[in-house]
């Protein structure tokens, strides 16, 4: 194994000692070398040497080398377009975005909407953690209200105009508190009441595409699912057919949030292929980016600097 430093370049050529013997028997070979490189913004490097056979041993050659780099697992060609994202600390740019977003909140509350399944209460604790507010699931108080009976069972037993009503009441309570992250029911926007409570804080929509949701939905049953529990067939394809046709009810109602937060487009931004690849710090850190971006168009792009 031959260990060389290198800096990235399409050909060259050095001169080593190779003991041809190993690769004699074959019609052709190759030697690899890798080195991390200790100078700072410098990439690993493979190099490649694809020697003639000869059967001298311990010949002083020179070598034409191909060099291909990689890094971070990422493949050369990856590398050598610059379509890739060098990694960060997660948890420290999300501390720091919250510190700077935090006191412009004025503690008001945050309210995540978005369709079943889109992440709400993953994204909502580790948002009320970071700007240390206090997270709340409306369907947990909508279940507490009624006795502790799950959401399925208020739609099996008084239907989901009773389980609407109480959704109301419960974000109507809420809308009078300060320093909460809500996440609240897929159907929560259908309602324009319950927008009324909402816009006394911030709402935020979790737009995730409907085949991710369909997957995560479809991989732990729809049980707890009301409003897909009573479809029969493939799982992954009812439950896609499903949200589509609640997506199509609802897609506008989701728009009308104070900020939209795209998994495609933070997939996209962080060089991912899919959504399922995001973390929810990230999602997170989205987020807090959208909100900015809402208090600052709110304030007129007055008084307010990140």
């Amino acid at each position: 194994m031959m260990v060389m430093e290198a800096t990235v370049a399409q050909r060259l050529q050095f001169s080593t000692w190779i003991d041809s013997e190993k690769v004699a028997r074959r019609p052709s070979s190759s030697a690899r070398c890798s080195q991390r490189l200790k100078v700072q913004n410098k990439l690993r490097v493979l190099v490649a040497a694809h020697l003639p056979t000869s059967r001298v041993s311990n010949r002083h050659r020179h070598v034409a080398l191909e060099v291909s780099c990689s890094y971070n697992k990422f493949p050369a060609s990856t590398v050598e377009s610059g379509n890739f994202q060098t990694p960060f600390d997660e948890s420290l740019v999300l501390k720091n975005k919250a510190q700077a977003i935090e006191p412009y909140l004025n503690g008001r509350c945050i309210y995540l909407v978005g369709m079943m399944g889109s992440g709400k209460t993953t994204v909502g604790k580790i948002l009320s953690q970071a700007i240390n507010y206090s997270f709340i699931d409306s369907d947990t108080l909508v279940e507490h209200e009624v006795g502790g009976t799950s959401v399925a069972e208020i739609f099996k037993l008084n239907g989901e105009g009773f389980f609407r009503d109480k959704e109301t009441d419960v974000l109507r309570k809420l809308s009078l508190m300060h320093r909460l992250v809500v996440s609240t029911g897929g159907g929560a926007v259908v309602r324009p009441i319950n927008w009324k409570c909402m816009n006394m804080g911030i709402s935020v929509w979790l737009d995730v595409p409907l085949e991710a949701l369909a997957q995560r939905i479809a991989a732990v049953g729809t049980g707890s699912r009301p409003l897909l529990h009573h479809e029969s067939g493939d799982a992954y394809r009812k439950t896609f057919m499903r949200l589509t046709s609640l997506f199509e009810q609802r897609g506008d109602s989701y728009a009308n949030a104070s900020a939209r937060v795209s998994l495609e487009n933070i997939a996209a931004k962080l060089g991912y292929r899919d959504v399922s690849s995001l973390t929810p710090t990230a999602i997170v850190i989205e987020v807090l980016e959208q909100i900015e971006v809402f208090l600052k168009e709110e304030d007129g792009h007055a008084r307010i600097t990140f």
